[in-house]
């Protein structure tokens, strides 16, 4: 698959995989700066153009855990039809943070069905049933 980019500032760095095999590609911030509510915010200088039927879902990276941040959306969600800057916005839980040059998430390109609802009287029934958190066990 072939996705357009677009560098909006002259220190982005194109997407790439670390290792062969990897599911996501790792993003790197280019300017930081703090919102009006206090959250940190990372700039990729990077706009690019999700195909149609797809998704970009952006996910923290493993190394998050050497930081005192934390996704605040959990997982960012970019629709096919967003041209802007792609960008990760943290809660600041403490001092130990990435700075300008770090890989600050990762990006999977997903293919998403047109879903159409039916709205029923009824569903069928399951083993599950209507069991919701901690239904399952342990």
């Amino acid at each position: 698959m072939r996705i357009r980019i677009k560098k909006l500032h002259p220190e982005a760095v194109v997407p790439r995989y670390a290792h062969f095999g990897d599911a996501a590609v790792d993003l790197v911030a280019v300017r930081t700066w703090e919102d009006d509510k206090g959250m940190f915010c990372y700039g990729t200088g990077l706009a690019m153009e999700i195909p149609e039927n797809h998704v970009g879902l952006l996910f923290p990276r493993s190394s998050i855990a050497k930081t005192s941040l934390r996704l605040a959306n959990a997982v960012g969600v970019i629709d096919s039809g967003y041209r802007g800057e792609v960008m990760l916005k943290f809660d600041k839980l403490g001092d130990q943070m990435y700075k300008v040059g770090d890989r600050v998430g990762q990006l999977i390109l997903v293919p998403i069905p047109s879903i159409q609802f039916l709205e029923v009287n009824n569903l069928p029934d399951t083993d599950r049933g209507g069991g919701g958190f901690g239904s399952s066990g342990n």
